[in-house]
């Protein structure tokens, strides 16, 4: 069989988006005399869309092994008496991330009808770095801990003397058609989020020097107005302040007056701007609906789902939350859940919905998912128990690849499935939080997972981003990304 034969019966059987479908095993594909040990071969299964494919030019050098990236699908597995000569450059239509591990790769020098030997496996699976981290390689404690000190030691460095982090101008083109009053909204949310990483923190000196600053920022930042007829963005600021307020109102290093009172008294503050801007549907947005009215009319199911634990929290608290306008939320939540276990992007009598990649989609409601589940579990809701989270979880890794693509897309939603660049470390927190509702057996190994999806995307200052904006997408970024990494880790563990 030539080389092109082998490319087309390559594409063939490719599928962009989807693993290969049969379950038979590799070794079942593989003649006998094959070069590649059966015992190397993986399950079908295993094989990854074609997300990493190497360029045509790239030619596989002589005296290298073929690498993961050109391995062919197991449907497509190649004998041995046809493997590819030195001089051919792979094909791009057979080139697809990690089919088959790179232990079991074949050296170029066995070409086409060779006898020579056999390439043998390697004994441990190198270890890649870090911005490589591949979905399949656990990140443990250790490691885990030391990104958590770098993203912690990247917050204390760059907060503002005020206690804030970055402007309340516009630093991006991208975006020049929001309001100036959304600049310091997103500034505010952006440090409500970084906080709540330092609040969870293991204790240091600069730590809590800078805890005590922010949050002093945040109790005397006066709640910021609407900023235009359809830009809303303020509410995206007293969601994440009523989190961070909840979880403050609990810190025992907080408890003590005048903080005590202070907490309290703009806990209040932010629920009454709640129930000001609960849409009719019971949920809340940042933007205007069709309908320009003094209470929006537009909302989101992530948006709603993210305030709704700390609503109960509140509650508990003996806070000012009106009840009806909790019972609202949750069930706006509820009503945005579709039979394929995804969550409508927002609340419409018909769904978002067609024949070819749409964000309600379980590939775009990756992020929701974890959010809205989370929010469901915390306010007994019958219907999502301990299996719902685990099978919300397996959505989230089985499909993570398309929340790669998205991240650090400079336009929202033009990644596949309409994903977002800024829900990458918005899911992961909320996948971290999900894991901890799990009985404590369980939870190492899906934080292990979780972890490096996170590691791999750090800066080298210590640094995490996910979407190119204003300095806040490197503030909610780092809090999100450092909140997760927190998530099991004894001594600093999520903030309760």
């Amino acid at each position: 069989m030539s080389v092109a034969s082998l490319a087309c019966a390559a594409l063939a059987c490719l599928t962009i988006g989807a693993p290969i479908a049969a379950a038979e095993p590799c070794a079942a594909a593989v003649p006998i005399a094959a070069a590649v040990p059966i015992a190397a071969a993986v399950p079908c299964a295993a094989a990854v869309p074609i997300a990493a494919a190497v360029p045509c030019a790239a030619a596989v050098p002589c005296a290298a092994a073929v690498p993961c990236a050109a391995a062919v699908p197991c449907a497509a597995a190649v004998p041995c008496a046809a493997t590819v000569p030195c001089a051919a450059a792979v094909p791009c239509a057979a080139a697809v991330p990690c089919a088959v591990p790179c232990a079991a790769a074949v050296p170029c020098a066995v070409e086409t009808g060779s006898q020579a030997d056999s390439a043998k496996p390697a004994t441990e699976r190198p270890r890649p770095a870090p911005d490589d981290v591949p979905q399949d390689v656990p990140v443990g404690a250790d490691e885990a801990r030391t990104a958590l000190n770098k993203a912690l030691g990247w917050m204390v460095a760059h907060q503002n003397p005020d206690g804030s982090w970055g402007t309340d101008t516009v630093e991006s083109l991208f975006e020049l058609n929001y309001s100036p009053a959304s600049f310091g909204a997103w500034k505010l949310a952006g440090g409500a989020i970084s906080t709540l990483a330092l609040l969870g923190a293991e204790e240091t000196p600069e730590r809590r020097k800078a805890l005590e600053k922010a949050v002093d920022f945040i109790l005397a930042t006066p709640r910021h107005k609407r900023g235009s007829d359809w830009d809303i963005d303020n509410n995206w600021a007293a969601l994440y302040v009523t989190v961070f307020l909840e979880t403050l109102a609990r810190d025992a290093r907080f408890q003590a007056e005048p903080w005590k009172t202070r907490i309290a008294t703009r806990g209040a503050e932010y629920l009454q701007h709640l129930s000001e801007q609960q849409d009719p549907l019971g949920g809340w947005g940042y933007y205007e609906g069709p309908v320009v009215s003094r209470r929006p009319t537009w909302s989101t199911s992530f948006s709603t789902a993210c305030v709704v634990p700390a609503l109960l929290g509140a509650k508990e608290l003996g806070w000012p939350v009106d009840a009806k306008m909790l019972d609202r939320a949750v069930d706006y939540v509820r009503r945005c859940s579709l039979p394929n276990g995804a969550y409508e992007y927002d609340l419409r009598p018909i769904p978002r919905m067609s024949g070819g990649e749409n964000i309600n989609d379980v590939k775009g409601s990756l992020g929701r998912i974890q959010v809205c589940n989370w929010a469901r579990y915390a306010a007994k809701d019958p219907r999502v128990g301990l299996e719902k989270l685990r099978e919300g979880l397996k959505l989230f890794f089985d499909n993570h690849q398309f929340l790669d693509v998205a991240r650090m897309r400079p336009i929202p939603h033009e990644a596949y499935y309409a994903n977002a660049g800024y829900f990458y470390f918005f899911g992961h927190y909320h996948a971290a939080r999900v894991i901890e509702c799990l009985p404590e057996a369980e939870r190492e190994p899906w934080h292990a997972r979780l972890r490096a999806e996170i590691v791999k995307a750090q800066g080298k200052e210590g640094q995490f981003i996910d979407f190119v904006g204003s300095f806040y997408s490197y503030t909610y970024a780092t809090g999100f990304a450092a909140l997760s990494l927190q998530a099991g880790l004894r001594g600093g563990a999520l903030p309760k």
